[in-house]
């Protein structure tokens, strides 16, 4: 490494944030990047480890400990390309990937990680600041065409590996915009969505057509892509909410967190009224919000509501309140179970764990508060406490309890695809095929509900499968 001693002698610095009160007056991102010799100090501090548990955290398996050395070294330029071979979007994942490498530095055994969110960040931004990042268009096509249906980031993945392999191909969006979850799922304050644009214009560039507003089992059918291509990709997400299934819980005020963060993120983008919010104005202005679920999408409705000046907001969730600090001699190099704060939650809310909601209280139409009572956990099970009730002020009640799967309706009921016990569409991460021929499935739709960083790597190593089943034999990489 370019100082075997870096980590002796520096400690970690992340990268800083504005102050809650110069960033809740807007959207925008508000994470300062660190300057390039506080980047490059900070990679110094990446060991000569010998095995670098890093690449196996990471599930596209990023070329960290190289990298890092190129940033020491100020050689951005290489470092790019190396980001690069491995991640299709690492602007995506450097901001909002939770960063399981860090989890599974050998530095975390016995001090804190390498910032390698940061520097990756920090990577594809000067990459595209300097103009270095530019399409990689095919010497000669193959003459096959692929459907890619999703556009999140398995689809945006998939579609720009094959693309780069000479294929035509076409991506299919139900939404009115390219990039899935990533466009109207994540709040424009964790990552802005012009990156998202630029990838666009990139990918077209290489040859990829994008269709917007066509959903595929109902715009268009699934048949009818069987017949003009010659392999199709499903590359969905896992959209099939988990519902409360609570008395009360038909009022109106009881609404799913995507709906809530889709119509914010469509003002955003400068849509009117009517067409962010086709079923009416969800707004948490004014209100005591409460949101159901522990996890980031319940952390991204904590950060939309404060910005649109909520009274207060108050976030539950099911299971007991997590250690402050990981046992990493028993979780290292695994993703650990401690407490996490995020930069929402630091921008105020009242948190609450282990509570199990009994019944949203209103009259029919308006949400008045909620019903709740305090569980304990013992051997696994779950057990309501006696005596323990209490409710809560709401007016606004959000859904973040996750997915359970693929919407089957449409897509799925016309692909005739298996499914697995979980609802999930069947496929191995072999070949990624299903059993109907020639159809291939990746991501979420594939695997179920999970992180940005493994739809990446399943887009990408899904690309060198059709690749291969196309050609023969793929020289795209896995």
């Amino acid at each position: 490494m370019g100082k075997d001693t870096g980590f002796l002698e520096l400690d970690r610095r992340e990268r800083d944030y504005l102050a809650p009160e110069e960033r809740l007056n807007n959207y925008r991102e508000f994470v300062v990047q660190p300057s390039d010799d506080v980047l490059a100090a900070q990679a110094s501090r990446c060991m000569d480890c010998g095995i670098p548990y890093c690449h196996n955290g990471c599930p596209v398996n990023n070329l960290i400990p190289d990298w890092n050395h190129l940033v020491y070294e100020q050689d951005w330029r290489n470092a790019l390309d190396l980001l690069h071979s491995t991640n299709n979007f690492p602007e995506f994942t450097g901001r909002i990937c939770p960063a399981p490498c860090e989890a599974s530095c050998t530095l975390n055994i016995v001090d804190q990680p390498v910032t390698i969110k940061s520097i990756e960040c920090a990577i594809v931004d000067r990459g595209w600041q300097e103009g270095w990042v530019t399409p990689q268009v095919p010497e000669k096509k193959t003459g096959k065409s692929v459907a890619v249906v999703g556009s999140g980031p398995a689809g945006m993945a998939c579609a720009q590996q094959l693309a780069r392999a000479g294929h035509s191909v076409t991506l299919f969006e139900k939404s009115d915009r390219i990039g899935g979850l990533l466009r109207y799922g994540i709040p424009d304050f964790k990552m802005e969505k012009h990156l998202i644009n630029r990838r666009c214009v990139q990918m077209e560039a290489e040859g990829v057509t994008f269709k917007t507003s066509k959903e595929v089992g109902v715009d268009i059918s699934f048949k009818n892509l069987q017949e003009n291509f010659e392999a199709v990709v499903l590359a969905g997400g896992s959209e099939d909410a988990r519902q409360l299934a609570i008395p009360g819980a038909e009022m109106p005020g009881v609404r799913l967190a995507m709906e809530f963060l889709t119509q914010q993120n469509k003002r955003n983008a400068g849509d009117d009224e009517q067409r962010a919010a086709p079923r009416g104005t969800l707004k948490a202005t004014g209100k005591h919000v409460v949101v159901i679920g522990g996890g980031d999408t319940g952390s991204d409705c904590v950060g939309t509501s404060n910005r649109q000046g909520a009274a207060s907001v108050t976030q539950l969730e099911i299971m007991p309140k997590p250690p402050e600090k990981e046992d990493k001699a028993l979780t290292w190099p695994d993703w650990p179970l401690k407490l996490r704060t995020s930069s929402s939650h630091e921008e105020g809310v009242e948190r609450d764990w282990a509570v199990l909601t009994k019944r949203v209280v209103g009259d029919g139409v308006a949400v008045t508060g909620l019903e709740c009572a305090r569980v304990e956990w013992v051997d696994g099970q779950m057990r309501e406490i006696v005596g323990s009730e209490f409710t809560l002020k709401a007016d606004l009640i959000l859904l973040a309890m996750g997915f359970v799967g693929p919407k089957k309706a449409g897509l799925l009921e016309q692909a005739g695809v298996d499914l697995t016990d979980r609802g999930n569409v069947g496929a191995n991460t072999e070949n990624y095929r299903t059993n109907v021929e020639n159809v291939f499935a990746c991501g979420d739709m594939r695997r179920g509900q999970s992180l940005v960083v493994w739809a990446i790597r399943e887009g990408r190593q899904a690309a060198r499968a059709v690749d291969e089943a196309l050609m023969g034999a793929s020289e795209l990489p896995r």
